[in-house]
């Protein structure tokens, strides 16, 4: 081999592995994950060049009528859908009760539906997100806001205990792998475990353990379901609730071989006097999200918000609009239409359905038709 080719060989070589890190820096950290899942990411990658997805939880197990009345379980279909043509980008659920066995989650959803619901979304090109307000595994009894300090420290301390925990992870892992399309292929899923654990209202918040015990726990947890159970359809999201500062943030964070993308949860009350505030704050923690997704190749959202029966007609372009445009967030996800008094996305005739349809037309926000083969190479 002559200098030149040598010098060439080096150069190849050098392209390679930049090539190798460079893929490796916004892969996600299973890496056997599923050929749809590793699509997913690398296009929510993508994605945030041309805006926001929106997203909506529970958007296709139940909603409001014009009425105000329930409708449940419709035929592919949401409350997003009759006011815009178009379901949210982004589907959310939860699994909270599948622990206890129960036929039907903490809101009354049967499992079945969500796993169907779960395979439509795929199947319309969505994006699905799931969340596990898991009962306390020391006592199923009690509810995931029933505090009772220290559950994180006996789950790691006692063996029996851990056992147990394993079980209902194996429910999960179970639960995981069933969602499959028609072709037999599992669909990915964004999944969201042990959130808003910079507050203290769920037995796996900041005021229960410490931050060392949390971060082994998470370890623990997703070491299970990838490595043990073989769960490969899942990018794990770490979500917190309001944050401080960036070392808030990081408090409790397990670590970016355990964590797929950043996010927070945050609830617009008290408006509209809180409205400058809650808009200011917001952009803020966006702001701190952003920079470390940049710093650390990470996907970053808000994972849960809104305003209690959007009592601001014009929240969606006034508030919500300013917080996330030209933010390189993947989604923004708004809670669920519960009940009259409990809804946070529009519904045919209320009082925000007009704003929001501007705020559907507004450049940088994406819903489901906008979702072009996500799930191939």
């Amino acid at each position: 081999m002559n200098f030149m080719d040598g010098h060439c060989f080096k150069l190849w070589f050098s392209f390679l592995a930049i090539m190798a890190i460079s893929d490796r820096s916004i892969s996600q950290i299973d890496p056997l994950a599923t050929k749809e899942t590793k699509a997913l990411y690398q296009h929510l990658f993508k994605l945030r060049a041309k805006g926001v997805l929106f997203g909506h939880q529970d958007a296709m197990a139940y909603g409001l009528n014009a009425d105000k009345s329930r409708w449940i379980g419709g035929n592919n279909t949401s409350d997003v859908k009759t006011i815009t043509g178009e379901h949210p980008a982004i589907i959310g659920q939860d699994l909270g009760h599948l622990e206890l066995d129960h036929t039907v989650n903490l809101d009354s959803v049967p499992f079945q539906h969500i796993r169907e619901i779960a395979i439509q979304t795929y199947l319309n090109g969505g994006i699905n997100t799931i969340s596990w307000h898991l009962n306390n595994p020391l006592d199923l009894n009690k509810t995931a806001w029933d505090k009772m300090d220290s559950t994180i420290a006996k789950l790691l301390i006692e063996k029996k205990q851990w056992q147990h925990y394993e079980q209902l992870l194996d429910k999960l892992s179970s639960f995981f792998k069933s969602i499959k399309a028609p072709n037999g292929k599992m669909v990915p899923i964004i999944f969201r475990p042990y959130h808003e654990h910079t507050g203290s209202w769920f037995w796996w918040g900041a005021g229960h353990c410490t931050t060392d015990q949390y971060k082994l726990f998470w370890q623990k947890t997703v070491d299970y379901l990838v490595k043990k159970k073989n769960v490969h359809n899942l990018l794990f999201a770490y979500s917190t609730d309001n944050f401080r500062s960036e070392a808030h943030y990081l408090e409790r964070y397990p670590g970016d071989q355990y964590v797929d993308l950043f996010g927070f949860d945050t609830y617009h009350r008290n408006a509209p006097v809180s409205d400058s505030n809650f808009i200011a704050n917001a952009k803020r923690m966006v702001g701190t999200i952003k920079k470390l997704g940049e710093e650390r190749h990470k996907l970053y959202a808000i994972t849960e918000t809104g305003l209690e029966r959007v009592s601001e007609p014009d929240w969606w372009t006034r508030v919500l609009y300013p917080i996330i445009q030209n933010t390189g967030l993947s989604y923004v996800l708004v809670w669920r239409n519960g009940r009259p008094d409990h809804y946070y996305a529009p519904y045919p005739g209320s009082d925000s359905e007009a704003d929001f349809k501007k705020f559907f037309n507004l450049p940088g926000t994406l819903f489901e038709k906008e979702l072009k083969h996500l799930y191939e190479k």
